[in-house]
């Protein structure tokens, strides 16, 4: 494990990842834990306080929370592809995918945005002559080895594979990439926080988020909540996790996040490695889907890949499409309507494969 990341378990059986010595609060909460910090960071108007050695954060956070203060540690997040068990635990080649159609000369103004928090995005012939991807910032490129021990990344093209499928059910999606996780797959609370204050200024229709994690409580992180609230006209979609549980993941387990389960190959029960739950909004396929990748190694370009973070994007994808002629929230509706098609319990509406 990477040793600033620390497992706690103040719930017996339910452990959590958090950075080590790392608490979260606003503005309201600095007085109250300043005896305990060594240093303190501002992010968007959110602080992450590094405390004093020997401090529980755990501990610290349920303290402080009980006295009204707004507070969290500093949870890790991680993408969500497979890796542990069956054929599909890890990237394989394939041949190279049909593009989807081009965007109508005139209709690329009226393109839907989704923002695309992940691992990055790599040039690709589907998009490299996009005007969104020649916009783009360069430090959102996504490398096959960041770390440079000549092993490709673990989680390298994970933010790629996922930008396929969204285009793949809205081919005249803009998609705005943004890296919050390392190529290994690895973010935290703290880097969400700072992306959700980013995108206020200028908030998109839908935002994929194929990661997440446990909190040390199995609650919401108080500040995520705020803020996922405070991106008004935003649908945010999430992956329930690959946990084979109903324990809560987060943020796809928040209210107002459309959390997405995923479906075996033949799309039409749980895959076994999907969590599950009442909190469980939607869910798509998620095994051994085909999508576009990193031109490295024996990939040229396109792979299969089994998760729920790819069932997350087709969910991504439906709704976006369904905003080019309706508000985000009736796409929503649209694209979830139980009437429309089946629903499974504990997985949500059933979104098929597009096409």
């Amino acid at each position: 494990m990477n040793t600033g990341i620390e497992r706690v378990e103040p719930i017996p059986g339910s452990p959590a990842l958090i950075r080590k010595g790392q608490m979260l609060t606003d503005a309201s909460g600095l007085a109250t834990t300043a005896r305990w910090a060594d240093a303190v960071t501002e992010i968007g108007g959110i602080y992450r306080v590094r405390l004093s050695p020997g401090v529980d954060v755990c501990d610290l956070v349920a303290s402080v929370r009980a006295r009204g203060v707004r507070a969290s540690p500093n949870h890790v997040l991680t993408g969500q592809p497979l890796y542990f068990g069956g054929p599909a635990s890890r990237p394989f080649p394939r041949a190279a995918l049909p593009a989807p159609e081009p965007v109508p000369a005139g209709r690329a103004a009226d393109a839907v945005t989704v923002a695309l928090a992940d691992t990055g995005l790599a040039e690709h012939p589907w998009w490299r002559e996009s005007p969104w991807f020649l916009e783009r910032g360069r430090e959102t490129d996504e490398v096959p080895d960041s770390d440079g021990d000549g092993e490709m990344d673990l989680q390298a093209g994970h933010g790629t594979f996922i930008a396929g499928l969204i285009l793949r059910s809205a081919p005249l999606a803009r998609l705005r990439p943004i890296r919050v996780l390392d190529g290994h797959g690895v973010g935290d609370e703290a880097g969400l926080l700072r992306l959700l204050e980013r995108l206020r200024a200028d908030p998109p229709q839908v935002l994929n988020l194929s990661f997440g994690g446990h909190t040390f409580d199995d609650q919401p992180s108080p500040l995520l909540e705020a803020a996922l609230e405070g991106l008004a006209g935003t649908v945010t979609v999430a992956c329930a996790g690959n946990t084979a549980s109903d324990r809560p993941f987060w943020p796809a387990a928040s209210p107002g996040v459309i959390a997405v389960g995923a479906l075996d190959a033949e799309g039409r029960t749980r895959a076994p490695f999907s969590a599950y739950g009442p909190w469980v909004d939607a869910c798509a396929p998620g095994e051994w889907l085909s999508s576009t990748f990193l031109e490295h190694g024996a990939f040229d370009g396109y792979a299969r890949w089994s998760g729920t973070s790819f069932a997350t994007a087709l969910v991504s994808g439906a709704i976006a499409a369904a905003c080019a002629d309706r508000p985000s929230p009736e796409a929503v509706k649209h694209v979830l309507d139980p009437a429309g098609t089946r629903r499974i319990p504990d997985l949500g509406v059933v979104v098929p494969m597009p096409g």
